[in-house]
């Protein structure tokens, strides 16, 4: 039987009246069943009430398990989507500081090669110059040493002049 097809309650078993037949069944028989029979509905009744209230309770209970489960699975997502994103910054971070490593390892290279390059330049100046400076020196003591040849020839070709010296008399 379902549920909405039989609904006798137990004031409804102890208020049933039967008619009286000749040969019918024992009074005090069937008070003492209807008595037995309501006892038994109102044990159902609570039992059903009790079993309700403790389905009740399940379902608040397996409410709030889903709501915890729901809970830790949105935190898990969350927590994962934090790992992406803490993993995708480090990359971005990472790449900028390779970037910005890179360009700064340009700057020093082509800084190092402009400065080779300004060296060799002084340098190459500064060869230049004492270069110069060494055939001007040269030319300098070539023309010192005709000078100096010049004036030995003149002078062994000159003769001494007799000079003559006077004396001092002692007294």
């Amino acid at each position: 039987m379902t549920e909405d097809a039989f609904h006798l309650t137990p004031h409804d078993v102890r208020g049933q009246e039967f008619r009286r037949a000749v040969r019918g069944f024992d009074r005090r028989e069937v008070e003492d069943f209807k008595d037995r029979l309501a006892d038994e509905i109102e044990r159902l009744m609570r039992q059903r009430a009790q079993m309700e209230e403790r389905l009740g309770n399940f379902q608040e209970q397996l409410r709030a398990f889903r709501d915890r489960e729901r809970a830790m699975n949105e935190a898990l997502l969350a927590a994962q989507q934090l790992r992406v994103d803490v993993e995708e910054q480090a990359t971005r971070e990472a790449e900028a500081i390779v970037r910005e490593a890179k360009a700064e390892a340009v700057r020093m290279v082509e800084e190092a090669t402009r400065m080779e390059q300004l060296i060799h330049g002084r340098l190459a100046e500064a060869q230049r110059q004492f270069a110069s400076y060494v055939t001007n020196l040269r030319g300098l003591l070539e023309r010192q040493m005709g000078e100096v040849e010049g004036l030995e020839a003149h002078v062994s070709a000159t003769p001494l002049p007799q000079v003559e010296v006077p004396l001092k008399r002692q007294a």
